[in-house]
């Protein structure tokens, strides 16, 4: 098993959706983080989906409004998830985000004691 762990602009949330769905990826967990890397993207509200989002300014540094997107998977769809999220989600720009795969040892459902993959 995979965590995915996705850092994506808040626009394309519902696009990323549809690419776990269709690999019958079972849940998520999503937020709305700010941050920032190598993108020197101005100030300025965003409009997502109804919901404002504006970036803000501490120290000097830009941080700029993201959707972090967890999920744990199949190791098998590894591949095909983050081929569809090259393709679908990138405007080819700075900042068009991350996605950080590390293995995961155990899951359990804690309603039923099932573990590993039957867990998810």
């Amino acid at each position: 098993m995979k965590r995915l762990e996705i850092f994506i602009r808040p626009d394309k949330l519902e696009i990323l959706q549809t690419i776990l769905n269709n690999q019958s990826v079972s849940g998520m967990t999503v937020a709305t983080v700010m941050g920032y890397g190598r993108q020197k993207e101005e100030l300025e509200d965003k409009q997502s989906k109804g919901i404002k989002l504006k970036g803000l300014k501490i120290a000097g540094m830009n941080l700029i409004p993201k959707v972090q997107v967890i999920t744990v998977v199949d190791d098998a769809a590894v591949n095909e998830i983050l081929n569809n999220i090259h393709e679908k989600i990138s405007m080819n720009k700075v900042g068009d985000g991350k996605v950080f795969v590390t293995n995961v040892e155990e899951a359990m459902r804690v309603r039923t004691g099932e573990r590993g993959e039957k867990a998810l």
